[in-house]
């Protein structure tokens, strides 16, 4: 015998749908690293998350596949986070402290296929790009206007796709609904790797489980707590 209450699983996407529907026109403001005050809504995140999605999923990435993010706390991190997560895939948060032979070992063991990233650590990918195995979409979160003169002639032939702005990408998404095919409530949504004091990667998984709404992500995280 089925019980009476609501049968609704605990989702990711399900977080941004409640903010959509319930608070859609409430701010959310951040400062980009442009240096600009930026200002959207619930709603207008949700779907701006959801044309990223269905940009993911043209590019081939699927259920349980990896993104990393090198980003600070800003609304395009926070768009990242629930395309990603709703979507099925996993974010997988890059500290940006740690040096970048690190990096580039760390992106690939978790064998993440692409790769978003502040301006703020273009130094940083430029200095690790030829070292990824996996990566085949690295991704500047800015727009075309702000994106840095010549990064795509020495970032050429280092990454497969070369380099994209994030803006111009996203643009090119649908609004359309985009969810896995299958779903668990306990898949799992975000992992990071932190180096030890030995070099030694360890990885930590995190769960979507009833009791467990807030996501300890890394400090880069917009959710780090």
């Amino acid at each position: 015998m089925q019980g009476l209450m609501q049968n609704v699983p605990l989702l990711i996407s399900s977080l941004i749908q409640h903010a959509d529907r319930h608070h859609g026109t409430v701010e959310i403001v951040s400062r980009r690293v442009e240096g600009d005050i930026h200002r959207t809504t619930y709603r207008q995140m949700h779907a701006r998350a959801k044309q990223l999605a269905n940009l993911l999923d043209a590019w081939g990435v699927g259920e349980g596949r990896r993104v990393a993010t090198l980003a600070w706390n800003g609304y395009r991190h926070m768009e990242l986070y629930y395309a990603v997560a709703g979507k099925g895939a996993i974010v997988h948060t890059i500290n940006p402290r740690l040096v970048p032979d690190q990096i580039a070992w760390i992106v690939n063991h978790a064998e993440d296929t692409c790769l978003f990233f502040d301006l703020t650590f273009l130094p940083i990918v430029e200095k690790v790009a030829a070292q990824f195995r996996t990566v085949k979409y690295l991704v500047a979160m800015t727009d075309r206007a702000h994106m840095p003169a010549g990064t795509s002639q020495r970032c050429h032939g280092t990454v497969p796709a070369g380099l994209r702005s994030y803006n111009c990408r996203i643009a090119s998404g649908s609004c359309g609904a985009s969810r896995p095919r299958s779903w668990n409530t306990r898949f799992m949504p975000g992992i990071w790797l932190a180096a030890g004091r030995f070099g030694v990667a360890l990885v930590r998984l995190l769960p979507v489980l009833p009791e467990r709404y807030e996501l300890r992500m890394n400090a880069m995280s917009p959710y780090a707590m």
